[in-house]
């Protein structure tokens, strides 16, 4: 117990140092996610979930499910919480738009309106993700 707990923490550290996807329409953005880690980490996965709203064909608007295979059925005790952020980063700048948890931003990408989508996700960024200034 005490070594997956040492591990948590050495994880932790190491995750508040990542960033966003730079030239992506979330770009500047600070998206906040829920973890969720079971006692049973690192052999079964954490539960993750977006607490910032975003529109992203991979994430449920409403309640921040993330569709994500190593999060699922491809875990394995090798990843890691950074690794973790790191393969939402890149679903972040590379959406799956054949499996998407929100159909409005699934259907813009499927329908080839890249502009369409990169808009929508800008106005949410702003609106939800983007630091208060003063």
């Amino acid at each position: 117990m005490q070594a997956s707990r040492a591990r948590l923490f050495k994880e932790y550290k190491e995750v508040q140092r990542e960033k966003g996807p730079s030239e992506t329409p979330y770009e500047g953005g600070v998206f906040q996610l829920a973890f969720s880690v079971p006692e049973q980490y690192p052999l079964q996965p954490p539960q993750v979930r977006f607490l910032t709203k975003i529109f992203h064909p991979n994430v449920h608007f409403k309640t921040g499910e993330i569709c994500l295979d190593i999060l699922k059925n491809a875990w394995s005790p090798a990843w890691t919480l950074q690794s973790v952020c790191r393969a939402i980063i890149a679903l972040m700048a590379h959406p799956e738009p054949d499996s998407p948890l929100n159909c409005d931003s699934g259907n813009l990408l499927r329908s080839g309106d890249v502009r369409g989508f990169q808009s929508m996700a800008k106005m949410y960024t702003r609106l939800a993700a983007m630091p208060k200034k003063g």
